[in-house]
């Protein structure tokens, strides 16, 4: 799998330990999309782009809440960014809702649990023969909205 990661200034640490924790559990191959930027939009925007256009099959994108790069993310037509502080949001984003950027916030988890957040994102997939009945039409029709309605 290709992994794209980006950050703000304020989250590169967390990026490291991100990306490590990505390499131990081999997860996939990581892509430093930078975070010298302090404009976050430039940073996932970027992200965004390269797992919408299936050069990435996935992306991590971290700021200070996880917020603004959420938001900026989910600008990116094909690009699907969820903010996930929990497990359970990690989990559900793949499962339910067939997220392709992971977001999350430097300041608002700790490492031990980021690194739980991250584990259950990469282990669990989106498989629509095997996902909740209920999952596939939600996720049909916010993909056939933006289909008709962005640009």
């Amino acid at each position: 799998m290709r992994i794209a990661i980006g950050c703000d200034p304020n989250a590169q640490e967390c990026k490291e330990e991100v990306i490590g924790i990505i390499t131990k559990h081999g997860y996939g191959d990581v892509t430093d999309f930078g975070s010298d930027d302090v404009i976050y939009a430039h940073v996932a925007q970027k992200v965004g782009e390269a797992v919408a256009s299936g050069e990435y099959d996935q992306g991590v994108l971290i700021c200070g809440t996880g917020l603004g790069v959420s938001i900026a993310v989910n600008k990116v037509k094909g690009a699907y960014g969820a903010l996930c502080d929990n497990v359970y949001a990690a989990q559900r984003a793949h499962l339910s809702n067939d997220a392709n950027v992971l977001c999350m916030g430097a300041f608002t988890t700790g490492p031990k649990v980021r690194e739980t957040i991250v584990e259950a994102y990469f282990e669990n997939n989106f498989e629509p023969e095997n996902s909740s009945k209920s999952s596939v039409p939600k996720v049909q029709a916010f993909r056939e909205y933006e289909m008709e309605h962005m640009k």
